[in-house]
């Protein structure tokens, strides 16, 4: 499939754009505290430039190389193949540090074809972004998913690989007396570890401040996303987590490899809003 390029129009336009947001950032986003240093390497989850994805995949990826981020986690694959993709991240100099997927796609026939593509793409961990809804309505739903997690697990260990799951909010509205986030990891081993999305979380009362330490070390990865309900589209910095906090739970007890930003909301641009966040990231130390 052939890109779309950007225009030297378009760049100049977008430059120029981005210029006048950092002249008008607050200061205050950027406090001079100690945020427990570059322990972590930060990737960027792709669903936060989705469109301009399907617009140039390749001049989309090479900018968020260039911003500095060190790894992607794919949402999709915009056509390409797993050869093409690798090829792509090794000439921009970018790892893959995920891909979500649905549970199907690690089932039955479909596991081998996942485990193939994802060695090609040289990707350890392979997440399932959300359920059917045939496990999350009932509590023997949810440990028969776990159930599955389990067999996953077994079979992609021999090929470097891991399963992970990710949370949005559903997992922490109590099903028969017990969140479903505790019923799932309580039921999976180990080696089916988790993702845990900060704003998904917060959204429904999964606090990172207690989720992060239930299960020790079983937190491969982050997504570093913003909550607030006083500014719903608020970037990392300006929104209401306590990112110190986090940072060092995740870093003493969670046990987690990639912090991977994630922003959905339209304060700004999409490659802009990944751009001043990374940049936060940079001016608390982090990266």
């Amino acid at each position: 499939m052939k890109s779309q390029s950007i225009s030297r129009r378009e760049f100049l336009a977008t430059s120029a754009y981005t210029a006048a947001l950092a002249a008008t950032t607050p200061t205050a986003l950027f406090a001079a505290e100690s945020y427990g240093g570059k322990k972590i390497p930060f990737g960027l989850q792709l669903y936060s430039v989705r469109n301009e994805c399907a617009k140039d995949l390749v001049g989309t990826v090479t900018a968020v190389a260039k911003m500095g981020y060190k790894a992607v986690e794919f949402a999709g694959y915009h056509g390409r193949d797993a050869k093409t993709l690798r090829q792509l991240l090794d000439d921009v100099g970018l790892k893959c540090c995920g891909t979500h997927i649905g549970l199907d796609q690690l089932r039955g026939d479909n596991l081998a074809k996942t485990v193939e593509f994802n060695h090609t793409l040289g990707n350890p961990f392979l997440v399932v972004a959300s359920l059917p809804g045939k496990y999350t309505k009932t509590r023997a739903g949810w440990q028969e998913a776990a159930d599955h997690f389990n067999e996953v697990a077994d079979k992609v260990k021999p090929h470097g690989m891991r399963v992970a799951y990710h949370n949005h909010s559903i997992e922490f509205k109590p099903i028969d007396g017990e969140l479903p986030w505790d019923t799932f990891f309580n039921r999976a081993k180990k080696e089916v570890v988790i993702q845990f999305d900060t704003g998904n979380g917060m959204a429904e009362g999964g606090d990172p401040m207690i989720f992060l330490k239930k299960f020790p070390g079983r937190t491969a990865s982050v997504h570093v996303k913003p909550f607030s309900k006083a500014k719903p589209n608020a970037l990392i910095g300006d929104d209401e987590h306590p990112w110190k906090d986090i940072f060092h739970l995740c870093e003493t007890v969670a046990g987690v490899e990639w912090y991977i930003i994630e922003y959905e909301s339209d304060a700004f641009p999409p490659l802009v809003s990944v751009e001043k966040t990374l940049e936060v990231m940079r001016r608390w130390g982090k990266c």
